[in-house]
């Protein structure tokens, strides 16, 4: 199975939903992922995934299955939602300019992301997302996943930066604020999860494309030159 994660496009976030920019870009997206053979779409229940999914399962003739899960983690401290204090990119930069180890296995537990309800968030989709790739023909055991039948097919999930990094962190079983770092992506960006078609067998994916954004330097450079 490979597995297309993809960022929706530039939002209005307070309307939940894509800007005239956005949806320049989920069209162009749409462009890029034509070629990919896609069977199933899946999209979080926020706006603006839903809308970027749409552009690209249209051409496919096919409907998008919205996963509530999949919606765009939330953080802060004492109960205080979003507050910005709390923002887990902030804080990852926080730890790099004070020489913090961002690949500490117990980061759960451990300032700043101890108290913030991003840990929350994260095992809530990591327990969730195990849950939905069962029903996909991989079960998860242990660091690992025990391929089923009937596996061979492309699955697109369009979600949000933090969500989807949360998915990367535990299927990887890597910590989420060195993933938030290393995997930092724009606006419609692709990456891609292959996972061995191997009935019985434990299996990992490989990360076959990681934030391919090619579909948007192209559009900004129409956009520049004016063709």
């Amino acid at each position: 199975m490979r597995l297309l994660l993809v960022r929706h496009g530039h939002p209005n976030y307070e309307l939940d939903c894509l800007t005239p920019l956005g949806h320049l870009q989920a069209e162009a997206a749409a462009d890029r992922l034509e070629r990919e053979n896609i069977d199933v779409f899946f999209a979080s229940t926020c706006g603006r995934a839903v809308e970027t999914a749409e552009h690209t399962a249209s051409r496919y003739g096919l409907p998008v299955t919205q996963l509530p899960f999949m919606r765009e983690v939330t953080w802060g401290y004492n109960g205080e939602p979003n507050d910005p204090a709390g923002h887990p990119w902030n804080l990852v930069d926080r730890m790099i300019l004070e020489g913090k180890t961002l690949g500490n296995s117990d980061w759960r537990a451990v300032p700043p992301f101890a108290g913030n309800s991003i840990c929350d968030n994260v095992d809530l989709i990591a327990n969730e997302v195990d849950n939905w790739l069962k029903t996909l023909g991989y079960t998860r055991e242990g660091e690992y996943y025990r391929a089923g039948e009937n596996t061979a097919k492309t699955v697109a999930l369009f979600s949000h930066g933090g969500s989807s990094n949360a998915v990367l962190a535990h299927i990887f079983n890597l910590p989420f604020p060195y993933v938030i770092q290393v995997f930092r992506a724009d606006f419609t960006s692709i990456t891609v999860l292959n996972f061995p078609d191997t009935p019985g067998e434990l299996v990992m994916p490989v990360l076959e494309l990681v934030n391919d954004c090619a579909h948007i330097k192209n559009l900004k450079a129409k956009q520049f030159f004016g063709n």
